[in-house]
């Protein structure tokens, strides 16, 4: 089958990584095409973590961000961190629209 998909990016906090896991299978098997965040972690010994590596990593998230279509916010029991609520309010801008896993308490 050959189409048109739609381009989905997941934000939310890297401490939900199972739940990325299984919205990126489930949107994929919808037909969805889904960027994710990075498999990196702070638990990485390999890692060293400074504030360039971060400010890469959250300009990179942007970026997939600027190719989607649409966002989805992982938001576990309504759990939205610093960081993607920043990722919301550059999709917002954007015009992109914005889904959440859990239904959003305003």
């Amino acid at each position: 089958m050959i189409g048109k998909y739609k381009i989905i990016t997941l934000c939310g906090s890297a401490r939900f990584v199972d739940y990325f896991q299984k919205m990126q299978k489930k949107l994929t098997l919808e037909g969805n095409i889904v960027l994710t965040i990075n498999n990196l972690s702070p638990a990485d010994a390999d890692v060293v973590w400074t504030d360039e590596l971060k400010a890469m990593l959250d300009d990179m998230h942007k970026r997939k961000i600027d190719l989607c279509d649409e966002i989805f916010v992982i938001n576990k029991d309504g759990y939205i961190g610093q960081s993607t609520k920043s990722e919301i309010e550059y999709a917002t801008k954007l015009g992109k629209k914005v889904n959440y896993m859990e239904p959003q308490k305003f």
